[in-house]
């Protein structure tokens, strides 16, 4: 089996381990025994391919090591996200020091400065975190670049910059298998879309969020990439998509559930209100069960936390101002238990059906 990415290896890395351990108990027991040199074949072949993956794809052999690099992704996102704000607050701190011809030579050789520096990077590491970081702040300088020469040049704000920016993170997301750069992105471009989904009504386009509406479009569309565009090659790309359109979907959906206000439809705000509340439990039921059944964990965990958040609205709703507190969360706790007592016969069912 090749792998084609990270993830895939590093799984790969984890069934060897998970073998050699149920093999050490099967012996034990009684139940296998394996020729010494049947064992030695065996051991051999786990050892030149756990090695092979280790050389191409940095994974981890041991949980030693998987306990270091999950503090090692932690710390690159932290340095990635402060580096990038602080290349923003150090272009305020010293822009006016520069004449405009300065500003602008500056504002052009520096992307590109840090776009040299991802390609060298990746070409030279194997683990990517320094790589990712300097992504991420080639996106950020980019984002500055256009920020600031558009307020040089006093050039007019305008819709078109977000899709810029999100194609760049997204081909840098891509060509350095960066999840969180891949993140920012979407959030960018779904700026955009809902953007022009509101300027199709008539509105300015940079008050896209006081209609929560605008959403929903960016949010099918994110879903759907997945589904038409593969991503065997990326690590958790697939996931990325489909978490951040449920979030850009739901979270809207239970905005409009308790502000009525805010919809475009010109109905009485309780009515709207009422409306939305059915379409986040419906929805968020309906992901439940279809992230279940394709196996899509992260669809799953994303709808059951927003059903969740559905209900205990609709419990603070009908009951906070009516009952004494004690009561109102001792419902509220009754009401996990009942749920996780749901949940429970649902695994048991799919546990009975893959028997």
């Amino acid at each position: 089996m090749q792998a084609r990415s990270k993830k895939e290896a590093q799984e790969r890395v984890d069934q060897v381990r998970s073998f050699q351990r149920e093999l050490g108990v099967l012996e034990e027991e009684g139940l296998l025994s394996l020729s010494a040199e049947q064992k030695g074949r065996v051991e051999g072949y786990h050892d030149t391919l756990v090695r092979g993956l280790y050389e191409q794809y940095d994974v981890d052999i041991h949980e030693k090591q998987k306990q270091y690099s999950f503090g090692m992704v932690i710390t690159s996102f932290l340095g990635a996200v402060a580096l990038s704000i602080g290349l923003f607050f150090l272009f305020f701190q010293f822009w006016g020091l520069f004449s405009t011809a300065t500003q602008v030579t500056i504002l052009t050789l520096l992307p590109f400065a840090l776009l040299y520096l991802t390609y060298r990077l990746s070409d030279s590491e194997t683990t990517g975190y320094f790589t990712k970081i300097a992504a991420m702040m080639a996106l950020a300088a980019f984002v500055l670049d256009l920020m600031m020469i558009g307020s040089i040049f006093n050039i007019n704000p305008s819709p078109n910059s977000l899709l810029v920016w999100a194609l760049f993170g997204m081909l840098l997301a891509y060509a350095t298998d960066t999840r969180l750069l891949l993140g920012a992105s979407i959030l960018i471009l779904a700026s955009y879309l809902s953007a022009q989904t509101g300027t199709w009504s008539g509105m300015y386009w940079i008050s896209f969020g006081e209609r929560p509406e605008n959403f929903f479009i960016p949010a099918l569309v994110l879903f759907l990439i997945p589904s038409y565009i593969s991503h065997e090659r990326y690590s958790g790309f697939e996931s990325i998509y489909r978490v951040f359109a449920s979030i850009i979907f739901f979270m809207p959906v239970l905005i409009l559930s308790n502000w009525g206000y805010a919809s475009y439809m010109d109905f009485d705000h309780d009515h709207i209100e009422m409306f939305y509340q059915v379409v986040g439990f419906v929805v968020s039921g309906a992901g439940v069960y279809v992230g279940i059944t394709k196996n899509w964990g992260e669809v799953a965990s994303s709808s059951n936390i927003f059903f969740t958040l559905f209900l205990y609205t609709k419990f603070y709703d009908w009951w906070w101002d009516m009952m004494p507190k004690f009561l109102f969360f001792i419902i509220i706790g009754a009401s996990s238990i009942g749920m996780l007592m749901l949940f429970k016969k649902i695994r048991t069912a799919i546990l009975r059906e893959e028997a």
